[in-house]
Order: structure tokens, then sequence, then C-alpha cells
């Protein structure tokens, strides 16, 4: 997918992707109020950075990176215009960046690990392992195999916990791997299973959440 053109609303989700919900995924707004996510927090794959921004605005530092300039220049854009100086963010390959070794105690991917070519995953979760300080947690949201139909030609990779398991498991030392929902607003005409939706009409599609870690 030609992620730029998404974020410049080229793409079939026309304007918006439906990916941005204008705050962070309930999963992760949950664990930010428990108290489970520490600065310096890397959100990897950050799009247009609602999770970033909601942290920079609660007093974390925080690094959001993103393939799309686009969605970076608008990232950039909402934290100036919100004076969230704990925000920065960089506009590089999630799967092969590098400068920012051992620094971040909590690395969140919001619904990235599912738009990953497969062959990019072992060097995406080795990139954010290196960049991951020792005893830093590592958060996953991703879509579980069948959260779209089987016969839908362009979905995410959805995995499986095992799947999961195998490819966080290389690096990480994995705590947990729970069922979770991620919250979209999906077009009406994307074919998709009957899903339950939350109070604001979004969909409420089959995910996992991991949790892992780095050992000290």
């Amino acid at each position: 997918m030609d992620w730029d053109s998404a974020y410049r609303g080229e793409s079939d989700f026309a304007a918006e992707p439906p990916w941005n919900i204008g705050e962070p995924q309930p999963e992760l707004a949950a664990l930010i109020d428990a108290g489970r996510v520490r600065s310096e927090v890397l959100d990897a794959g950050c799009g247009h950075a609602e999770l970033s921004l909601a942290l920079a605005a609660q007093g974390y530092t925080v690094t959001g990176i993103d393939l799309s300039p686009t969605a970076i220049a608008a990232a950039t854009a909402a934290a100036q215009e919100r004076g969230l100086t704990g925000a920065t963010f960089l506009a590089a390959d999630i799967t092969s960046f590098t400068g920012f070794d051992g620094r971040f105690s909590t690395v969140i991917d919001s619904t990235l690990f599912h738009s990953l070519p497969l062959e990019g995953r072992d060097g995406y979760v080795q990139a954010v392992h290196r960049a991951a300080a020792p005893g830093a947690t590592y958060f996953i949201l991703v879509f579980a195999r069948g959260a779209f139909p089987a016969d839908v030609e362009q979905k995410p990779n959805e995995v499986t916990e095992d799947e999961l398991r195998d490819v966080v498991g290389k690096y990480w030392d994995i705590d947990e791997i729970r069922p979770a929902f991620i919250h979209a607003k999906m077009p009406g005409e994307v074919p998709l299973p009957p899903h339950a939706r939350d109070d604001k009409g979004r969909a409420k599609m089959s995910a996992f959440l991991l949790t892992a870690h780095k050992p000290s």
C-alpha cells in the first residue's frame, strides 16, 4: 500500500484512513491510564500521531516514526499547534531505522505490525529492540486472523497468536498475548464480518494485544 497517498487522502479510504480515530486506540489508552507507559516512548508507525500527542500532553517524552512524510508533517504541525514540546517526529523506515540505540523505556506499536510486509517483520522487531533501553516494555496492538473476510483482496497481514509469538519472541521476552479490539471507522462499502460497535459507532475488530520486555 502507498501509505503516503493514504495520508494525502488519495487512497480508496478518501479523506481519512479508517485507523485514524482522532484519539489513541482505547486498548492503549487503558494502558496509559493504568500507569503502564514510561518515558521515553517510541510510537512505532505513528501516522497522524494521536497516541504521541496524547502522551506528550500528559508530560511524556515521545518520538514518533513513520514511513509517510505527509503523516509526519501533519503530526509535527499538530504538536506545534498544541504547544507540545515533548513530541518529536521522524520520517524513516521503521524496519531499519538507527540512531536511537538503548533510548526508549516503552515501545508502542498501534496497528503497525499487520501493515508491514511479511519480509519486513524481523527487521522491524530487531530495530525497535535495538532502540529500546534495558528493561523496556513493548506493546503491540495488531489485527487477529479473521478480522477481515478471507476473500478480501487487499487487507492487512493479520496474525495468529503463535505467529506473533514466534516473530516477537525471537528478540523480546513475551509476558502476555491477549484478545483485544482495534476500533476503526471502516467505510460502509468494505465487506466485513459482523462486528460489535463502540459508543461512537466505530467497529470493534478482532485483535491481539502483546506485552513483552527487553531483559535488564
